[in-house]
């Protein structure tokens, strides 16, 4: 039965190109392909013609919300904390039934007290993309200090370690005020169970919180365009930052013999490499050069190019190095039956079994990768029998299903 939707995002993918974007805009897409009213607002911090909190793109459908993030430790938005009562406003015209809210991060997490402030019975659904609340490292989970060791737990002392010029009691509080906002949600959807886990151990009630894999599109075209090369061809798909494990994928390329490495094509697409920190964008731009003729920086992609970059690789690899959640470039990868080499801890270890759909690393370690590479050359028809044992994953309209089943 036809209902009417809101979904929310942090960002528009026409204008930010992470996964979370993608998710939450494909699944707009399913509610409108169902039959739903649906309408989709994204967070923008692109400046609006005559300082309006609301403008429209493409269509009446697609809605930018133009507001700011100013405390990054409360997810609060001060400066423009005015312009709740449009967003509100814009709450009662569209009058929607059931909020999808994917995201708090640059939107502002008082948020969810304002929806339900102004539709008190709407339900109320977030998806957890990241760890924001639990860790006040950019939700990464990963310790300060630059040793880049994962985080296991949180609690008031030990984020108070990673940053002392917060108290115990300022980290207290910042729970108290996260979990206030939270009891506004009727329905938490979790993309891995890794991450399940890590809200219930944080403090989300476990009946509320609910596994829901971020749902693909059906029927993909898994013919190459491109003609095959006499290399096995690896590919790396997604946003380049310190913690994506970009170096340590190249550091593993220079620790393997010159005539191994010699046999692989490596081919990275994603944007913000030159956005990063100097010491690792130095040491990055150090590394391709030893490694000129192997590893092709081809920048950012869009969503429309994506199944003939995945259809001319015969691997896709995701080195990172702090926990993930589930990240959308393995879901899309298991779509086009391509198999993961990724790091063996947190939603990617989850996703790809070890020996079946891919193969797993040591996180972090260039030796172990290298060692993983190397056993990729030494069979090079390994990756059409794990390709074998793929299933397809969890499809838009099934992820559609199965969230509206859960939320009644």
């Amino acid at each position: 039965m036809s209902k009417k939707v809101l979904i929310i995002a942090h960002g528009h993918p026409e204008f930010n190109k992470g996964g979370g974007e993608q998710a939450a805009y494909q699944f707009y897409k399913e509610c409108l392909k169902q039959g739903d009213d649906a309408y989709f607002l994204a967070r923008t911090s692109v400046t609006p013609h005559g300082g309006a909190a609301f403008s429209t793109i493409k269509n009446e459908r697609e809605i930018l919300f133009h507001t700011t993030h100013d405390d990054f430790f409360l997810f609060s938005n001060i400066k423009t904390r005015h312009l709740w009562g449009d967003f509100a406003d814009l709450l009662e015209q569209l009058a929607p039934e059931i909020i999808y809210c994917h995201h708090y991060f640059l939107l502002g997490v008082e948020m969810m007290k304002v929806i339900k402030q102004k539709l008190p019975n709407a339900k109320l659904v977030l998806t957890l993309h990241e760890y924001y609340a639990i860790c006040n490292n950019s939700g990464l989970m990963i310790k300060t200090g630059g040793q880049n060791k994962l985080c296991f737990e949180s609690g008031t002392r030990e984020c108070n370690g990673c940053f002392p010029d917060k108290s115990p009691g300022d980290f207290f509080l910042r729970k108290e005020y996260l979990l206030s906002c939270f009891k506004m949600v009727d329905t938490f959807i979790a993309p891995s169970a890794f991450l399940r886990q890590r809200y219930i151990d944080w403090g989300i009630a476990q009946e509320l919180i609910h596994v829901v894999e971020n749902g693909q599109l059906e029927n993909v075209d898994l013919t190459s365009p491109f003609v095959v090369e006499d290399k096995i061809s690896i590919v790396y798909i997604g946003q380049i930052n310190v913690f994506k494990g970009i170096d340590v994928l190249l550091d593993a390329l220079l620790l393997m013999p010159k005539e191994l490495r010699q046999q692989l094509y490596i081919d990275i697409h994603g944007a913000n490499f030159d956005t990063q920190p100097g010491e690792f964008h130095e040491k990055v731009i150090a590394q391709l050069k030893k490694l000129k003729g192997i590893v092709r920086m081809h920048g950012a992609y869009e969503q429309s190019e994506l199944t003939h970059i995945l259809a001319a690789a015969s691997w896709v690899v995701v080195p990172s190095i702090w926990w993930e959640n589930s990240p959308m470039v393995i879901q899309e990868a298991l779509n086009h039956k391509k198999p993961v080499i990724v790091s063996d801890i947190g939603g990617m270890a989850e996703k790809i079994q070890h020996n079946q759909t891919g193969l797993h690393f040591r996180a972090g370690s260039p030796v172990s990768l290298a060692n993983t590479l190397q056993k990729v050359l030494n069979d090079p028809t390994l990756s059409n029998t794990l390709a074998d044992n793929i299933t397809a994953p969890l499809s838009l309209s099934e992820s559609y299903i199965k969230i509206n089943k859960i939320i009644g």
